[in-house]
Order: structure tokens, then sequence, then C-alpha cells
């Protein structure tokens, strides 16, 4: 691996496109951080509409490397690849499905699949609401893999005073969660 920490951000179609570009923010501020970025075609449209038409190239902005979609032989879908770790951003049930039953027809579920079975750190920010029992048995298969799932629920002990604070608290937390030689982002709950 070389001296830079690699992390994969992939981010699906799902709501919630403002917490993975204050993801890919976040990680470009840490010194020995690499971004690996693939985002779905849905994803580019999300983030579009809820954060605004300049989002897309922020996002773009932040990262290290960006990969196609549809681009199955990319590096990221390699386990020989080494990686510290990959966050899906918000997580579509749809991404969530394919993840589950390993159908790997796209580089952003390859890239999760080859972190599951080379035992890498995968946080999936999922999200849907209410649920269904198949969208609960998915997250309870890929929990048994091996993946975390971080539903971006929002925490109000440490008192967020606007949207923005919650979305860079849910980035860190799940930043947090891949466990990073770093000092912790989030602000941890005092008692």
């Amino acid at each position: 691996m070389t001296g830079r920490l690699r992390i994969v951000v992939g981010v699906t179609g799902a709501s919630g496109a403002a917490i993975p570009l204050r993801i890919a923010e976040r990680l470009a501020r840490i010194d020995g951080v690499e971004t690996h970025l693939v985002m779905s075609p849905a994803a580019h449209r999300t983030l579009s509409h809820e954060v605004g038409p300049d989002a897309l190239l922020r996002m773009l902005e932040k990262a290290d490397r960006v990969y196609d979609h549809d681009n199955i032989g990319a590096a990221i879908a390699s386990g020989s690849f080494p990686t510290a770790g990959m966050i899906v951003s918000p997580c579509s049930m749809r991404t969530l499905a394919a993840i589950a039953n390993g159908l790997a027809d796209n580089l952003l579920v390859r890239a999760a699949d080859v972190h599951l079975k080379e035992r890498r750190r995968l946080v999936l920010m999922t999200r849907e609401t209410p649920l269904h029992l198949g969208h609960l048995r998915n997250m309870c298969a890929v929990t048994e893999m091996g993946a975390i799932v971080m539903p971006p629920v929002p925490g109000f002990y440490h008192r967020p005073a606007s949207v923005e604070a919650i979305v860079d608290h849910l980035a860190a937390r799940a930043i947090d969660l891949l466990a990073l030689p770093i000092a912790p982002l989030a602000e941890a709950w005092q008692g």
C-alpha cells in the first residue's frame, strides 16, 4: 500500500446527498488520506437537486481519484488494491440488496463486495424509511458478512444548531467507524 490511507467513497442516488459531500470534504482535510470516489448515475442527479448545481463539481474536486460507475475493471474492483475502508453514503436499498446478495454488476457494488471478501471496513449509510422485512433482512445479511450498517440517524446530544451541524456530525461518525489511525472526528458523549 502507498504511504497514504486509501478510502473508497461510494455514493448512490438515495436522499441525503449532503452527507457524502461532507465526508469527501472532511477526508480531503486529513493528511495522509487518499479518497477514491465512485458515484451512481442517480447520485449525480440527487446531489444537484438536494445540494445545488455546483455540488457535483465540489464532490469531484475533493476526490483524489474518480471512477466511472460502469468500469468494473477499475483498481478498486480488486482485492489486490489495498484500502483502509469504504463508506457508501447514502446507500440506497437497491445497492444494499445488491451488496447483500453479491450482485456486483457495477463498480460501486463490486468495490463493496471486495471490502467484504477482504475483511476490510465497510460502512453502509442505508437510507430509507420506513423499512420493510426485505430491507431489514438485507441489513442483517451485510452485518453478518462484516459490514457496519449506519443509517444516517442524527444524534441530538451535541445540540446541533443547524442541518449543516447534523450533516457534519453524521459524516464524522461514518469516518470514525473506519477506525483510521487519527483522532476521532465526531464529538463524543461526555455523560
